[in-house]
């Protein structure tokens, strides 16, 4: 069956690209729902009864379909725009040993040896003084501009491995020789405006290989920042086409999910709540109308699974193969990393029935630290019943991840069926 296929490996590779960091996965996302015929609102001015609609707050999007039932329960897709990186700090210049070096520090749970002699550009958003107000300025230098270099295996103490330390071993080159260049003064160039006016600056790295298919069939995708921007496209894909239903559809797509969330665009923001209720006041209902939709309605919480490594099956659940190109992957974890539960495991089970795909469950070992997602978080701040879902990777959190080129289209028709129920 799977109704939603405009969710394509293509269209994942090409999401990818356009969005290194957390503030263009929004605008990416943006593009595509305007285009789909989505209008945009501010948190501060008053909101349309009904419509389909979408709101940015700095590097998180929430969007929605709402037909104006203050009584129609909610299904959210949930997601998080931000990977881990390597960021700049605040004084970045360095002159080390005859080069010329950005200072960068680890973001979240970077595996940082994969950063380790790549390629990298640079990404993020610049706050500059514009006369009397300040704007906020999307930069994207998709060039090979840094790279952090791997000690040769000669120097080493030990030829088996080099351990790193975030401080000391993840800066990059730049340049060689002693001349004075400013790195800040060099990307407020490259961005159009005069260094003394950026005020503030959030600037990461990113791999700037392209994201393609591989394999000899071409059945499976590697690219950065699978985790979690599949589950980013997947997801509004799926709103897209997820037909109208007895429900009000919503999307929300948080940043800082790497690092705990607790920010004021993060999973423990007020964000989904607020627009929730403001979608409920909107059309005329009142609190008591907003309080009494939540019960009924669900939250899947949608990140990357791990899929059984194929040279480490033993770091692996014996009882619960993982494949890529095998369906969606419904996870439990009994601690609470994941928040589902009987209830909400059986509404994507059914949902993955209704888009006539297949169904994997994922538990961690139970001698193994497990993840999180937002999905605890979201359901103990909402008190929405919450299922964790995915679709199975390779290699997460390392600067380059691979996941199987057929779950793009099965997980997307899952989320839409998700987000429509029979």
């Amino acid at each position: 069956m799977m109704e939603n296929m405009s969710a394509t490996p293509q269209g994942l590779c090409e999401f990818i690209d356009a969005s290194p960091s957390p503030f263009h996965a929004c605008e990416t996302a943006a593009a595509r729902l305007r285009a789909a015929g989505f209008t945009e609102l501010s948190e501060s001015q008053p909101w349309p009864a009904s419509g389909d609609h979408f709101a940015v707050r700095a590097g998180s999007l929430i969007a929605w379909r709402s037909g104006g039932d203050t009584g129609a329960p909610f299904r959210v897709v949930g997601a998080h725009t931000d990977s881990p990186n390597l960021r700049v700090k605040q004084h970045p210049d360095r002159f080390v040993s005859g080069w010329q070096v950005v200072a960068l520090q680890p973001y979240g749970g970077a595996w940082l040896n994969s950063w380790l002699d790549r390629d990298l550009g640079i990404s993020g958003r610049l706050s500059v003084r514009r006369g009397d107000t300040v704007t906020h300025q999307l930069v994207k230098i998709d060039e090979p501009i840094l790279r952090v270099p791997q000690l040769a295996i000669h120097l080493a103490e030990d030829r088996k491995a080099v351990e790193l330390n975030p401080q000391r071993h993840v800066n990059a080159v730049w340049g060689a020789g002693s001349g004075a260049r400013s790195f800040p003064a060099y990307v407020a160039e490259r961005a159009g405006v005069d260094v003394e006016d950026v005020l503030g600056a959030d600037l990461m790295t990113h791999d700037i290989t392209p994201s393609r298919l591989v394999g000899a069939e071409g059945d499976l995708l590697s690219a950065p920042r699978l985790d979690n921007q599949a589950t980013c496209y997947a997801g509004l894909e799926a709103l897209l086409a997820a037909p109208p239903s007895g429900v009000t559809p919503v999307l929300v797509l948080f940043d800082h999910e790497e690092v705990g969330s607790q920010s004021g665009h993060g999973a423990q923001s007020d964000l989904l709540l607020t627009v929730l209720e403001r979608l409920t006041l909107a059309a005329g209902g009142g609190r008591e109308d907003f309080l009494r939709r939540l019960p009924e309605s669900m939250v899947a919480s949608g990140d990357m699974a791990h899929a059984t490594h194929p040279n480490y099956p033993e770091r692996h659940e014996p009882g619960h193969l993982i494949e890529v190109n095998a369906g969606p992957v419904l996870k439990v974890q009994p601690n609470l990393r994941y928040a589902t539960d009987g209830r909400t495991a059986a509404a994507f089970a059914l949902a993955c029935g209704q888009a006539g795909v297949a169904l994997q469950r994922y538990e961690h070992r139970a001698d193994l630290p497990c993840g999180s997602t937002i999905g605890p978080m979201t359901a103990a701040r909402t008190g929405i019943p919450t299922v964790d879902v995915g679709a199975a990777q390779l290699a997460m959190h390392s600067a380059r991840e691979v996941m199987g080129s057929s779950d793009v289209a099965a997980y997307s028709a899952a989320l839409a069926a998700f987000l429509s129920p029979a």
